[in-house]
């Protein structure tokens, strides 16, 4: 890996300022979005759409950064940002937190509740074809189901009722939410900015999310922060901007190594991305590379070691 490769182009500022940039251009994007809308224009409305629809992605990483209290220094803003967009994605903060770092613990074991089904040996292939398909067209619904699986689940390892009970506040918030935005919008007739503003970027949003998680996990056959995740390092001024426009995701394996590092910081440890074990995934260039990996393998989706030992047992 070049040194050119091996940082970001942009000064630790900027990468700090990454996420008041997505979320300010968002609102930005909104508001010229709502008033194409008024106006008709659709010429102009399908193209900031579109935009939002990535605004939107970066804030669902935003979402995740705060799961782990990464994402404002502050406590307080930290964690009303995370409720904000958790509501709007139907996901509670302490619910996809919690569920979060047993994917950390438990990370591509059969343990792993956000990489199910394919985690799971037992699990019929017809199964693990539904549930990626699924997930990858309707990821804005797949992903709260995903989450609220773990909750309600008779198995759930959510049993501190202290968290139970936050995340039941929030479940309730969330519906009164959606409740009194709904009511709203059919008493002034909102509907065209309900769509264009949230519902159709929120679901193009989602399944960026999805594909996005898949790029990072799916297909591979470890168990590790190296093997089992498909980082990508750009070799490109612009693949370096979408990295810092999306939180430093990309660099996925550094953030399996080192949960609590904040996005800005991961740049800097690049380094360890850098093979060390027979298995580890060497890092992508860009996200078409990845993208051709996953495919090749998305046909039989599947995650983990565990696969390759059931494989020999049977053997």
């Amino acid at each position: 890996m070049t040194k050119k490769t091996s940082q970001s182009q942009f000064s630790p500022w900027v990468c700090r300022a990454a996420f008041p940039l997505v979320s300010g251009s968002f609102y930005l994007t909104q508001i010229a979005l709502a008033y194409s809308v008024h106006r008709d224009w659709i010429w102009l409305s399908i193209p900031l759409m579109l935009l939002a629809s990535h605004f939107m992605h970066g804030l669902l990483i935003g979402f995740h950064e705060a799961s782990h209290g990464c994402l404002r220094k502050s406590h307080f803003l930290n964690e009303l940002d995370g409720i904000l967009v958790g509501i709007l994605s139907y996901t509670s903060l302490t619910l996809y937190r919690a569920l979060h770092q047993s994917h950390h613990v438990h990370f591509a074991t059969e343990k792993d509740a956000e990489l199910w089904p394919f985690v799971q040996v037992d699990s019929p292939l017809w199964l693990r074809r539904l549930a990626a398909f699924t997930e990858l067209n309707f990821g804005l619904f797949f992903t709260p189901f995903l989450f609220w699986r773990g909750f309600f689940g008779k198995d759930s390892d959510i049993r501190n009722k202290k968290l139970r009970r936050r995340i039941w506040m929030e479940l309730i918030l969330a519906v009164v939410f959606w409740i009194v935005a709904i009511a709203v919008v059919a008493r002034f007739q909102l509907w065209p900015w309900y769509f264009w503003n949230y519902f159709a970027p929120a679901f193009i949003a989602g399944n960026l999310q999805s594909w996005r998680k898949y790029i990072e996990h799916v297909g591979l056959s470890g168990n590790t922060a190296r093997s089992a995740t498909r980082s990508i390092v750009a070799d490109t001024w612009s693949g370096h901007f979408v990295s810092m426009m999306l939180l430093h995701e990309p660099l996925h394996g550094i953030h399996h190594l080192q949960a609590k590092l904040p996005h800005f910081e991961l740049p800097r440890h690049i380094d360890k991305l850098e093979p060390t074990e027979d298995g580890d995934t060497v890092p992508f260039p860009n996200y078409r590379a990845a993208i051709a990996d996953l495919l090749r393998k998305l046909p039989d989706p599947k995650a983990g070691s565990q696969w390759e030992k059931a494989s020999r047992a049977k053997a």
